[in-house]
């Protein structure tokens, strides 16, 4: 296994959980590939010690933080002046020598600070001075995300460092462009940044943040009262703070006959994947991932081989971690197999792997989690009851505790290994958005 290795830089290691054995005929073939950085050492404690950084030790980054500045704002007065509270603890919570820039967004985006199209670096004189123009920030004006997410864009490319990240606060409907142009300045800042998106209160829509979120690989979930703003805004920017490896994808190389059905990941958060390969040579194709720090995640992958004899075995798939190089090659950092085999043993090839099964479930919760919450907006009690009885059912039988507790908000449980369930009658409206917002959080399988 080659791993990835630089003076405090993560080690990279890629496990394969699997029944490699398929009967007579059999062409499906699953796995959970494991990916774990670990090492990159204390990179998120710099924040509070930089001391124990010197010059050039800690990864270079640069964060672009949106700050919703429209009308609504202002309703009640405290959502702004909590969002302002955020931003300043996010501020806070820079590492010296990170590159920054605050950006107050409307149907237009304005630069707060620095100004004058370029980033500021941290230390404690900007830090200050951002704080300082923060005070400025006043509520007025509609909202068009994708300006926004273009001046990040234009302000993050002018710094050359490793790791460009956003944060992006909302607090409404992206009513001020068309779902055409917000898409648009989306796919132009593809693999660009990353991007972590919060939506605060009620009224903002759950698939434009999550959306936003998917797309830039970054994480999205809502901030009901806006008091939480701040404890939100500085656990995001620590996390992004501990970012030490970019641009990592999952390479899949498959053999003559063989191909990708598709490519999830499975934890912390369901993420599609498939849709988003590039080709990276013969047979092989590339998957993003985003920035790592030291984390653990799991991706399922699917591989639909040719049909083989009884005893026949063959590599189904190799995977691989690789980052690109300056001169335009990639690094691999770590790699992982998965195999084939056939066999007459229907025991042996009728087995699912405890790994595989866990995840497949977890997908399937959140996929009837989403199709509950429709069916319920568009008034099919039927429709909603049966899905979300099913959600109740996975989140038991899985142990996601976090979600079996969102779901009994919004129906009453009578029987959670039946899925036996009664929509409720009454919902908060916040309720419904933090489980729509985190249907897609699932639990790690309990390795044996």
């Amino acid at each position: 296994m080659a791993n990835f290795s630089k003076s405090n830089a993560p080690q990279f290691s890629v496990e394969v959980y699997q029944n490699e054995y398929l009967p007579e005929g059999g062409r499906e073939v699953n796995a959970i590939v494991t990916v774990t950085s670990t090492g990159g050492g204390t990179i998120g404690s710099a924040v509070t010690a930089p001391h124990l950084y010197s010059a050039g030790q800690a990864p270079d980054a640069a964060v672009a933080i949106m700050v919703d500045c429209s009308g609504s704002m202002d309703y009640p007065p405290t959502k702004m002046r909590n969002a302002r509270d955020a931003t300043a603890a996010a501020i806070d919570t820079l590492r010296d020598g990170v590159h920054f820039a605050v950006i107050g967004g409307t149907h237009v985006a304005k630069e707060v600070y620095p100004g004058g199209g370029r980033l500021a670096v941290a230390d404690a004189t900007t830090r200050d001075q951002a704080k300082q123009a923060l005070r400025r920030l006043s509520a007025g004006g509609g909202t068009a995300i994708g300006t926004w997410l273009r001046l990040a864009d234009r302000l993050l490319s002018s710094a050359d460092v490793t790791i460009r990240h956003g944060i992006l606060l909302t607090d409404g409907r992206n009513e001020h462009e068309s779902p055409e142009d917000l898409k648009a300045a989306l796919d132009s800042c593809v693999g660009r940044f990353t991007c972590d998106a919060r939506g605060v209160g009620t009224d903002w829509e759950v698939k434009e943040v999550t959306g936003i979120a998917s797309a830039l690989l970054g994480t999205a979930d809502i901030v009901a009262d806006p008091a939480g703003l701040a404890a939100d805004f500085t656990q995001m920017m620590e996390t992004a703070m501990g970012k030490e490896v970019a641009d990592v994808s999952l390479r899949l190389w498959t053999p003559m006959g063989a191909e990708i059905k598709f490519v999830k990941q499975v934890a912390p958060t369901v993420e599609e994947l498939t849709d988003r390969r590039t080709e990276a040579g013969p047979r092989a194709g590339d998957y993003p991932t985003g920035s790592w720090g030291d984390e653990s995640r799991d991706y399922h992958v699917c591989v639909e081989v040719p049909a083989a004899g009884i005893g026949q075995e063959m590599l189904a798939a190799r995977v691989s971690l690789v980052i690109p190089r300056d001169d335009g090659s990639v690094q691999a950092l770590s790699q992982g197999l998965v195999r084939a085999v056939w066999t007459d043993d229907m025991a042996a090839s009728t087995s699912i792997n405890p790994q595989v099964a866990h995840y497949t479930g977890q997908a399937e919760l959140a996929q009837v989690i989403q199709q509950g919450l429709d069916a319920r907006k568009a008034g099919d009690v039927d429709g909603a009851t049966a899905k979300l009885g099913r959600a109740v059912q996975l989140a038991s039988a899985s142990g996601n505790a976090d979600t079996a507790k969102l779901l009994a908000k919004v129906v009453d449980v009578v029987d959670a290994a039946t899925g036996t369930v009664r929509l409720k009658a009454k919902v908060e409206e916040a309720d419904e958005m933090t489980l729509e917002t985190r249907s897609t959080k699932t639990v790690r399988v309990k390795k044996s």
